[in-house]
């Protein structure tokens, strides 16, 4: 499976993910939003070891890259294959998401959502 992801891998990078991820607020919705944020910053953490890093990359290269399974243009399915990659990328690394993780990808969902129930994302968390 790894394997799969490595070909996404060259699609991620900050500046990318930082300019496409508000456009697809909207779209994607706020849990979605939540665990692509989850993942990032996980990935940012020293103590996240390289093969957990390696799916992060793949899995939100997997998002942001133009090409993958079903087109993101179809409304609602185009994001399903997106949505099921990113729930694998982040039940696999799980154990490297702490509070902290949270707290600042909590952060970030309101500046660009504005105030949110906590409870949406319960279930997210509830995963961790």
């Amino acid at each position: 499976m790894l394997d799969k992801f490595n070909k996404y891998r060259k699609a991620f990078n900050k500046d990318t993910l930082m300019e496409k991820l508000p456009e697809y607020i909207k779209k994607i919705g706020l849990k979605t939003v939540y665990t692509v944020l989850l993942l990032y910053n996980a990935y940012k953490r020293t103590e996240t070891p390289a093969w957990a890093k390696n799916i992060i990359l793949g899995t939100i290269g997997y998002l942001i890259s133009p090409i993958d399974g079903l087109p993101d243009v179809t409304p609602f399915l185009g994001f399903t294959d997106d949505i099921g990659v990113l729930s694998f990328g982040l039940v696999t690394i799980a154990g490297y998401i702490n509070e902290d993780i949270k707290k600042s990808s909590k952060e970030q969902l309101n500046k660009w959502f504005g105030a949110f129930d906590d409870e949406n994302l319960s279930e997210i968390d509830a995963k961790l």
